[in-house]
C-alpha cells in the first residue's frame, strides 16, 4: 500500500469524509489575495493583514513543507429529522432568531483537534526522523480553499467557498502542512458554469461579483468577526439573523448531493437553531457561558450576541418585545444601549 493510501485511510479512520493532497508551492490566489487586503475588503480582520505574507508562501509557515493534506468535514444533516427542535414550535417567529448552520453544533475547532493532531503525528512517523507536520482548522496563515481546489478536494465557488461535488458546500476544511512529500492530486477544475444562485440570494449583495467577497457588506461578518456597531444601513438587511448567515451557501444546486456528516451529527447542539430572542437581552455573563461554551456563538462574546438580538427584534420584533428592549436600552454597554435604541424605534415605526 502506498504512502498516500496509508494516509486517506488514516483521514476515514479519523471520521473526515474526504482527503486530498496539494504541492505547498505558493497558493495562486495570493495575488488577489492581496488586492482584496488592499482594497480593504477584509473589514476589521486585521489578522488577515498581519500574516499575509505567510498565506502567500508556505514555506513561511513550516520550512522544508513539501505537501498539505487537505481534509473535509461534512456538516450537513437532515434538520426536519427528530423531534429534537419541537421546544423551539413554541416561539412566536417574531421573538426568533436564525444561527447559521455550522454553528448548530458544537465547536468544531474542538471536536477536530485531537484527530488532526493524530493526523499530523502520522504523517511524521510515515516520513520518519526530521519529519514536520503542523496542523490547522481555520486557525493558520494558510489560504485553504485554494490548497483544497489544487488537492482535487472541490472547486471555488462563486460565494468564494470551496464546493466538493459529492458533498456540496455544507463542509469544513482543515489542514495539516507537512515536510513529507506526497504525490499531489489532480486540481479540480471550476464547475459553477453560468450558475449565478448565490449572488442572487445574498441579502445584502456582498458578493460584488462572481468570486469576489465585500466581507464589510457580509452578515457572517457583521455578526462575527466585527466588534463595533452594525453600520445602520446594513441592519434591515439582516433580518432576524444573530450569528452568521447561509443565504449564499443554500443556493447552490451542488448541495442535492450533500451527505450526512458521520462526525459532527453526533455533535449536534439542536437548541441553537432558532434561539428565542428575548432572554438574550438579559443573558448574563455566567449565563452566557454556560449556554455557548464549547459552540461556535461563544465568538462573539455576550455584548455582540445582545447586539445582535437586538437587531433581530428591531427587524422582526413585535410591540410585545417593547419592554425587553427597553430595559435593554438601560445598559450600561454603549454598544448594546444603542442598538436597542435603534430596535425600538423600528418597532414602533411599524405600528404607526
Amino acid at each position: 500500500m502506498s504512502t498516500e493510501d496509508r494516509v486517506r485511510d488514516q483521514a476515514r479512520l479519523l471520521g473526515f469524509e474526504a482527503c486530498g493532497f496539494s504541492s505547498a508551492a505558493p497558493p495562486g490566489t495570493a495575488k488577489q489575495f492581496s488586492e482584496w487586503l488592499a482594497q480593504g475588503r477584509h473589514g476589521t480582520m486585521d489578522y488577515l493583514a498581519r500574516t499575509a505574507h505567510k498565506r502567500a508562501d508556505p514555506q513561511l509557515v513550516l520550512p522544508n513543507a513539501k505537501t498539505i493534506v487537505m481534509l473535509v468535514c461534512s456538516y450537513w444533516m437532515d434538520l426536519q429529522a427528530g423531534s429534537s427542535r419541537s421546544p423551539c414550535d413554541s416561539i412566536a417567529p417574531s421573538k426568533r432568531g436564525v444561527v447559521a448552520r455550522y454553528a448548530q453544533f458544537s465547536d468544531y475547532h474542538d471536536l477536530l483537534a485531537d484527530r488532526l493532531r493524530t493526523m499530523a503525528q502520522f504523517l511524521d512517523a510515515c516520513g520518519g526522523a526530521g519529519t514536520r507536520s503542523l496542523w490547522y482548522i481555520d486557525t493558520g496563515p494558510l489560504l485553504e480553499r485554494d490548497f483544497a481546489q489544487r488537492a482535487g478536494l472541490g472547486f471555488i465557488g462563486k460565494h468564494t467557498n470551496l464546493i466538493n461535488r459529492r458533498m456540496g458546500n455544507w463542509i469544513l476544511l482543515a489542514a495539516v502542512i507537512t515536510t513529507l512529500s506526497l504525490e499531489p492530486d489532480t486540481p479540480e477544475p471550476n464547475r459553477c458554469g453560468t450558475c449565478t444562485r448565490c449572488l442572487e440570494a445574498c441579502p445584502t449583495q456582498a458578493i460584488v461579483a462572481p468570486f469576489q467577497l465585500d466581507a464589510r457588506l457580509c452578515i457572517s461578518y457583521l455578526t462575527i468577526e466585527h466588534k463595533g456597531p452594525i453600520p445602520k444601513e446594513m441592519r434591515p438587511l439582516i433580518g432576524n439573523r444573530v450569528f452568521g448567515c447561509d443565504d449564499c451557501l443554500a443556493a447552490c444546486p451542488w448541495n442535492r448531493f450533500a451527505v450526512q456528516g458521520q462526525l459532527m451529527t453526533a455533535h449536534a447542539r439542536h437548541e441553537l437553531a432558532a434561539p428565542d430572542l428575548i432572554p438574550l437581552l438579559t443573558i448574563g455573563d455566567e449565563e452566557f457561558r454556560r449556554r455557548f461554551v464549547g459552540t461556535p456563538l461563544e465568538r462573539t462574546k455576550r455584548r455582540g450576541l445582545v447586539r445582535n438580538a437586538c437587531v433581530a427584534l428591531g427587524n422582526v420584533g413585535d410591540s410585545s418585545t417593547l419592554p425587553a428592549l427597553r430595559r435593554a436600552a438601560q445598559e450600561s454597554d454603549p454598544l448594546v444601549s444603542e442598538h436597542a435604541h435603534w430596535a425600538i424605534e423600528q418597532i414602533q415605526q411599524r405600528q404607526g
